[in-house]
């Protein structure tokens, strides 16, 4: 999908960029598959915020999309492609040959009327899910399980994508685009090609309304706050907000780690994807 720019005869599009999604199925969602799907706002059960800048948005419907890929050498046709207001990428509907649909994530390069298939051992090609066993090493997948059977969760989000680089005692080594090389069981599944909508990231939504038809709030700084609200607040004039940047809850930000060390899944990391920032 192209970029579009528009003419700036308001202020709000002057400057905006959006994808093209003209090419896109323009009707509803496969009724079967879908949710309804509640907002929370950002608050939990106890009805506190825990996720800030959240709230509001367009109402949606939750398109149940088979990240599982579980069914098993029967061939599938794309009827089209569509988008999701749930995620950054596109989905496709697929329908089985003994009649059955069902959405995945659509790869780039994958149209309407192309057949896919899910199997031990099938051809490489954008669509086709397979497990590390059957598949040639240097292979660009998405859709990754990271646990045999639970279903994709590796390289979702538009334009993404990794690359599988070798086999070593049980184990696939993937290398992901953020630089980390991590290892996963030769069992589990992973889908041929690249998420599609790769051009998300260029959007410019022009105007902050446009973000909030998204669920997104704005966002207010620290150091523009009144120190009864934030660690960063007060002061005479402008200030930095101190030497420490932190969260208004006093946890270290900016950089600070926080990731266990004592997560089961570091010892499946063989290169982190922090190791270029310190080789500089």
């Amino acid at each position: 999908m192209a970029l579009k720019s528009y003419k700036p005869t308001t202020p709000g599009q002057r400057g905006l960029v959006l994808i093209d999604r003209s090419e896109l199925w323009k009707g509803r969602p496969v009724k079967s598959l879908t949710e309804g799907l509640t907002k929370s706002g950002g608050r939990n059960n106890t009805g506190r915020i825990t996720a800030r800048r959240r709230g509001g948005g367009a109402k949606r419907l939750y398109r149940v999309v088979d990240f599982k890929r579980a069914k098993r050498d029967v061939e599938a046709v794309v009827v089209r492609i569509e988008y999701d207001p749930n995620r950054t990428a596109f989905i496709a509907l697929i329908q089985y040959l003994d009649g059955e649909q069902a959405y995945i994530l659509a790869p780039q390069r994958l149209g309407v009327a192309d057949k896919i298939v899910a199997g031990e051992k099938v051809d490489v090609k954008p669509g086709n899910a397979m497990p590390f066993t059957g598949m040639p090493i240097g292979t660009i997948i998405h859709n990754i399980e990271m646990k045999p059977g639970k279903g994709g969760q590796i390289a979702r989000a538009a334009g993404t994508y990794a690359q599988f680089v070798g086999r070593d005692g049980g184990y696939a080594q993937i290398r992901l685009s953020s630089g980390e090389l991590r290892m996963v069981r030769q069992e589990c599944m992973a889908t041929v090609g690249a998420v599609s909508n790769p051009d998300n990231s260029n959007q410019d939504y022009g105007k902050a309304g446009r973000m909030r038809h998204y669920g997104k709030r704005p966002s207010v700084r620290g150091v523009v706050m009144n120190p009864i609200d934030h660690p960063h607040g007060g002061g005479e004039g402008r200030t930095s907000g101190g030497r420490h940047p932190v969260t208004p809850w006093g946890k270290p930000t900016k950089g600070a780690k926080t990731r266990s060390r004592k997560k089961a899944s570091s010892k499946l990391i063989i290169r982190s994807r922090h190791a270029r920032k310190k080789g500089r």
